[in-house]
């Protein structure tokens, strides 16, 4: 939500933008040593594409998408790279990311390494199992699964064959993350439908990437992910083009009807398709099927939930997928990557108890096909629903077009923050300053600690780095400064002006942009050309200690931050305009005067911060090589 409103005249916003500041730095910090380990870890190349990798791709039965083969060259190029991949490919359900994580795997298996298929769910994995044999089966790949669907017999074989090597591809659930599971020489870890794996498990993971390659898959990622990504922690692939002939899926949200329900299944039934019916409560699953059995007596219902026994769970997905039965009754053990084309109408039944992304790929289970398919979300029409479901329920029906996932993840991290972008505990500073701000105070911190040279590693001897308590100084002049719709038409090209504008760091930046702005809209106009000398002074100003430069009456004052020193002999061949105080500059200036910017740039540059003492940049990076 908003950040709560601070009163005027007090220091409490000061205090928690400052505390906000110290997590992000804290945060950074511990960012970059876990990526600069994994950078100077060195990590397995592997070789180019032999022409067994183009053999597999050449049996793939479909037509690759434009987005679908970028992906596939970044995987392969970060595989290819002497140093650990660590990349998320974000791409929307049906869109393709298994087969991209196939032929990862496949890559890997051909140059001796064993691959880790991480799954949230014992049915993905035993659909995946299908896949990358059916996939893989021309070739010499030993393909296993590890979970509670194989007895202790078969799972004490897998774990020997794992340990000997002789299993390439090992495919699991939770069951590989114990302490009992040893790889002779694992290469690559696929984490399919991150979302749904926990913080611990997540922490496991953080470890191995200093060592092996990573592989993260998800339609919708956590919020945490996403940040990461979109910060530029971790690397991200996004696959946003849908496969031909997919239709958007028509979406209800309503309150729960029973005729609603009846029509909706008889549609499916008669057009020969299956229905989803979801209802997480097991302890009222089988009530609800004898009411849907009485409802709809046509229909051929079966339940399964995730505290079935497993072969009984088994038999019932292989009998559902076998098309001996109508409708599934379950719970949301259907939700991670099941592939059932034949299935294309879903019912979510009290929709207002998930979550975004699990509702969002609840509603991927269907319509993955040709055929037109339908969702419906019911609420219960007689409880109070919470404004967060509210706004739940509102996003998902609003994003019914192919390629929402990835827009579904970043309304889920407007809605929830990203909470501490590394450990298991949530960061209250979101919540103080505003998610907006706290991720421009991490990139930034981010930012400022790799131009200062930090890296995390104790050898740089850059550990205990101080960051610049506050680098941008606030310039308040007014005079017209911006950019006219008559000179630059277009909303959208003038928001990309001002966001280029906001990420300048240096002059000669801001010098190449205008030259670009003279080349495309003409003759820069006086507001322009304000805009532009108020950002070069900002520029100029910051890196000396300078607070503030402001208008007051008749005069512009100079706040001075408690380095900034002012060269006295410099400031008197300004002239006699010009006053020194303790901690202020003042100049009797009109701004109808001409050359009053040279005049302020002149007193500017008198002004400096000692050497080891800056709060600047460029005195920071001298410290550091000092020290080196």
């Amino acid at each position: 939500g908003p950040p709560s409103m601070s009163r005027l005249g007090t220091q409490e916003w000061s205090r928690a933008k400052r505390k906000g500041k110290e997590s992000a730095e804290k945060i950074a910090r511990e960012l970059l040593s876990l990526y600069a380990k994994r950078e100077m870890k060195k990590g397995f190349a592997y070789s180019q594409d032999n022409s067994w990798l183009q053999e597999m791709e050449a049996s793939f039965p479909y037509v690759e998408t434009s987005d679908q083969m970028d992906t596939i060259r970044d995987v392969k190029r970060d595989m290819e790279q002497p140093r650990p991949m660590d990349r998320l490919v974000c791409g929307d359900v049906g869109y393709g990311k298994t087969e991209v994580a196939i032929r990862a795997a496949f890559k890997a298996v051909l140059d001796g390494r064993q691959v880790a298929v991480l799954v949230p769910t014992t049915v993905l994995a035993q659909q995946h199992l299908q896949t990358f044999r059916q996939r893989l089966k021309a070739f010499p790949v030993e393909i296993e699964v590890l979970s509670r669907f194989r007895s202790v017999k078969e799972q004490k074989s897998v774990l020997a064959r794992l340990e000997e090597g002789t299993v390439d591809v090992c495919i699991g659930t939770h069951r590989l993350w114990q302490k009992d599971v040893e790889f002779k020489d694992l290469g690559l870890v696929v984490l399919d439908e991150e979302q749904r794996f926990g913080v611990a498990h997540k922490e496991k993971l953080k470890k191995m990437r200093e060592e092996v390659d990573v592989l993260t898959l998800s339609a919708t990622p956590i919020p945490r992910t996403l940040h990461m990504s979109l910060v530029g922690v971790r690397d991200m692939s996004t696959m946003e083009t849908p496969p031909e002939e997919r239709l958007p899926i028509r979406t209800y949200v309503q309150e729960y009807d029973d005729e609603v329900v009846r029509e909706a299944v008889i549609r499916e039934i008669d057009r020969g398709g299956q229905i989803f019916f979801v209802h997480n409560r097991v302890q009222s699953i089988e009530a609800l099927a004898q009411r849907l059995r009485k409802l709809v007596p046509e229909a051929r219902v079966v339940v399964g939930h995730g505290q079935m026994h497993e072969r009984q769970l088994e038999k019932v997905m292989l009998d559902f997928a076998a098309k001996d039965y109508d409708v599934l009754v379950c719970t949301t053990i259907i939700e991670s990557g099941l592939d059932m084309p034949n299935v294309n109408t879903i019912i979510v039944h009290q929709s207002e108890r998930m979550g975004l992304s699990q509702l969002y790929q609840l509603r991927g289970r269907v319509g993955r096909g040709a055929d037109r398919a339908y969702a419906y979300f019911f609420f219960d029409r007689y409880k109070a629903m919470s404004e967060v479901a509210e706004k739940r329920l509102k996003a998902i029906q609003a994003a019914t077009e192919r390629g929402a996932g990835f827009r579904i993840a970043m309304k889920d991290l407007e809605i929830r923050g990203a909470g501490n972008l590394l450990g298991v505990e949530q960061s209250g500073h979101i919540a103080a300053v505003g998610f907006d701000l706290y991720c421009a105070m991490l990139a930034r911190a981010i930012e400022d600690l790799k131009e200062l040279g930090f890296t995390g590693m104790e050898a740089n001897g850059a550990t205990n780095l101080v960051l610049p308590r506050d680098n941008a100084t606030s310039v308040d002049i007014p005079v017209p400064a911006y950019l006219p719709e008559d000179y630059v038409p277009g909303l959208e090209v003038r928001l990309a002006l001002y966001q280029r504008l906001a990420r300048m760091r240096e002059i000669p930046g801001v010098d190449e942009l205008a030259g670009e702005m003279q080349d495309r809209f003409g003759r820069r106009p006086t507001e322009v050309e304000n805009l532009l000398y108020l950002l070069k002074l900002k520029l100029m100003a910051s890196p000396r200690g300078i607070m503030r430069i402001a208008r007051e009456g008749k005069q512009v004052i100079v706040f001075l931050g408690p380095e900034a020193r002012v060269d006295g002999r410099g400031m008197q061949g300004v002239g006699r305009r010009v006053r020194v105080g303790s901690r202020q500059v003042r100049i009797d200036m009109d701004m109808a005067m001409k050359g009053w910017q040279r005049m302020l740039e002149k007193v500017v540059e008198q002004i400096h911060v000692p050497e080891g003492e800056g709060q600047g940049l460029e005195g920071r990076r001298e410290a550091v090589a000092a020290r080196r």
